[in-house]
């Protein structure tokens, strides 16, 4: 049985060709997992923010579907995976893209560095890290 944010039949049969994996032939090494089941298992981990340990044991291993997920994203799998998946949804009507709109931010910080009221003190020499906490307030002291 499909649980919520899995794979449907339907979205599966788009995805397979796509998402492929070389197998071995000799038969040695572990059998080969599920690559459908893989694919939940990571569509898992996206979806909660969870750490790869932490994947539900009704999924493949958690080095399994990591591994699959670094396979597909490098060989780029992953990005027609998703590409064909939003044409097939297109063609029933069922997304529409010119109204997409993706948001992401990064902010990288340094190590010891302050944020908010002490960053406006730029004009001090800074010979070792400074400590900060947030207060109770939301402001950031030292």
């Amino acid at each position: 049985m499909r649980g919520r944010g899995e794979v449907s039949n339907e979205e599966w049969a788009v995805l397979e060709p796509l998402l492929r994996f070389r197998q071995r032939t000799d038969e040695r090494g572990r059998p080969p997992q599920d690559a459908r089941a893989g694919l939940n298992g990571v569509l898992w981990i996206l979806r909660t923010g969870a750490q790869w340990r932490e994947l539900p044991k009704k999924y493949p291993p958690y080095q399994t579907c990591h591994r699959r997920f670094q396979q597909w994203v490098r060989n780029g799998q992953l990005n027609k995976a998703v590409r064909a998946l939003a044409r097939e949804l297109h063609s029933y009507g069922l997304l529409a893209l010119e109204e997409g709109l993706l948001d992401g931010t990064f902010a990288s910080a340094k190590k010891g560095a302050c944020r908010g009221a002490d960053q406006a003190r730029q004009g001090e020499e800074n010979h070792g890290y400074r400590r900060c906490y947030q207060s109770s307030s939301g402001r950031h002291r030292r």
